[in-house]
Protein backbone atom coordinates (compact mmCIF):
# COMPACT_ATOMS: atom_id res chain seq x y z
CA UNK A 1 0.00 0.00 0.00
CA UNK A 2 2.81 2.39 0.81
CA UNK A 3 4.36 1.87 -2.62
CA UNK A 4 1.09 2.72 -4.35
CA UNK A 5 0.64 5.86 -2.28
CA UNK A 6 4.21 6.92 -2.94
CA UNK A 7 3.79 6.27 -6.68
CA UNK A 8 0.55 8.31 -6.74
CA UNK A 9 2.23 11.24 -4.94
CA UNK A 10 5.27 11.08 -7.20
CA UNK A 11 3.08 10.95 -10.30
CA UNK A 12 1.06 13.93 -9.08
CA UNK A 13 4.21 15.93 -8.47
CA UNK A 14 5.45 15.14 -11.97
CA UNK A 15 2.15 16.30 -13.45
CA UNK A 16 2.24 19.54 -11.47
CA UNK A 17 5.83 20.19 -12.48
CA UNK A 18 5.03 19.61 -16.14
CA UNK A 19 1.97 21.85 -16.07
CA UNK A 20 3.33 24.55 -13.78
CA UNK A 21 6.34 26.72 -14.21
CA UNK A 22 7.12 30.33 -14.90
CA UNK A 23 4.51 32.84 -15.91
CA UNK A 24 5.78 33.65 -19.40
CA UNK A 25 3.31 36.49 -19.83
CA UNK A 26 4.98 38.40 -17.00
CA UNK A 27 8.58 37.40 -17.68
CA UNK A 28 10.90 40.36 -18.09
CA UNK A 29 13.08 38.60 -20.66
CA UNK A 30 11.64 36.57 -23.50
CA UNK A 31 13.36 34.89 -26.41
CA UNK A 32 12.52 35.89 -29.94
CA UNK A 33 12.28 33.36 -32.77
CA UNK A 34 16.02 33.64 -33.41
CA UNK A 35 16.90 32.93 -29.77
CA UNK A 36 17.75 36.55 -28.91
CA UNK A 37 16.50 38.30 -25.82
CA UNK A 38 13.52 40.62 -26.07
CA UNK A 39 12.66 42.76 -23.06
CA UNK A 40 9.43 44.70 -22.89
CA UNK A 41 9.93 48.36 -22.01
CA UNK A 42 7.22 48.10 -19.35
CA UNK A 43 9.33 45.50 -17.59
CA UNK A 44 12.09 48.00 -16.78
CA UNK A 45 10.34 49.08 -13.59
CA UNK A 46 10.04 45.44 -12.47
CA UNK A 47 13.73 44.87 -13.17
CA UNK A 48 14.66 48.00 -11.22
CA UNK A 49 12.42 46.98 -8.31
CA UNK A 50 14.12 43.58 -8.21
CA UNK A 51 17.71 44.81 -8.53
CA UNK A 52 18.14 48.45 -7.56
CA UNK A 53 15.77 49.45 -4.79
CA UNK A 54 17.69 47.71 -2.02
CA UNK A 55 20.41 50.35 -2.36
CA UNK A 56 18.72 53.26 -4.16
CA UNK A 57 15.48 53.13 -2.11
CA UNK A 58 11.98 51.93 -2.89
CA UNK A 59 11.16 55.13 -4.77
CA UNK A 60 14.71 55.52 -6.10
CA UNK A 61 15.12 58.48 -3.74
CA UNK A 62 18.64 57.38 -2.78
CA UNK A 63 19.84 56.18 0.58
CA UNK A 64 23.19 55.84 2.27
CA UNK A 65 25.92 56.07 -0.36
CA UNK A 66 23.58 55.19 -3.23
CA UNK A 67 22.46 58.30 -5.13
CA UNK A 68 18.88 59.14 -6.03
CA UNK A 69 17.78 57.94 -9.45
CA UNK A 70 14.54 59.92 -9.59
CA UNK A 71 16.12 62.46 -11.96
CA UNK A 72 19.13 60.55 -13.23
CA UNK A 73 18.11 61.20 -16.85
CA UNK A 74 18.68 64.92 -16.30
CA UNK A 75 22.29 64.19 -15.32
CA UNK A 76 23.27 61.22 -17.48
CA UNK A 77 22.44 60.00 -20.98
CA UNK A 78 21.20 56.48 -21.70
CA UNK A 79 24.73 55.50 -22.79
CA UNK A 80 26.26 56.88 -19.59
CA UNK A 81 23.68 55.08 -17.44
CA UNK A 82 24.34 51.86 -19.34
CA UNK A 83 28.09 52.30 -18.75
CA UNK A 84 27.47 52.65 -14.99
CA UNK A 85 25.30 49.52 -15.02
CA UNK A 86 27.96 47.56 -16.91
CA UNK A 87 31.10 48.86 -15.18
CA UNK A 88 29.76 49.80 -11.76
CA UNK A 89 30.59 53.05 -10.00
CA UNK A 90 31.45 53.97 -6.42
CA UNK A 91 30.07 51.19 -4.24
CA UNK A 92 27.92 49.74 -7.04
CA UNK A 93 29.35 46.51 -8.44
CA UNK A 94 29.37 45.93 -12.21
CA UNK A 95 26.79 43.94 -14.14
CA UNK A 96 24.01 43.82 -11.57
CA UNK A 97 21.76 43.86 -14.64
CA UNK A 98 23.02 42.46 -17.94
CA UNK A 99 22.13 42.16 -21.59
CA UNK A 100 18.79 43.30 -22.92
CA UNK A 101 17.56 44.00 -19.39
CA UNK A 102 20.38 46.51 -18.86
CA UNK A 103 19.51 48.26 -22.13
CA UNK A 104 15.83 48.63 -21.22
CA UNK A 105 16.62 49.82 -17.69
CA UNK A 106 19.13 52.38 -18.98
CA UNK A 107 16.53 53.75 -21.39
CA UNK A 108 13.86 53.86 -18.66
CA UNK A 109 16.17 55.63 -16.24
CA UNK A 110 17.32 58.09 -18.94
CA UNK A 111 13.70 59.25 -19.19
CA UNK A 112 13.62 60.13 -15.49
CA UNK A 113 14.27 63.88 -15.53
Amino acid sequence: MNKKLLAAIFGSLLMLAACGGGDDENAAVKNDKKGGEVVQSGDAEKIVQGNCTMCHGGNLEGQGNAPALTDVGARLSKEEILAVIKKGQGGMPPNIIEGAEAEVVAEWLANKK
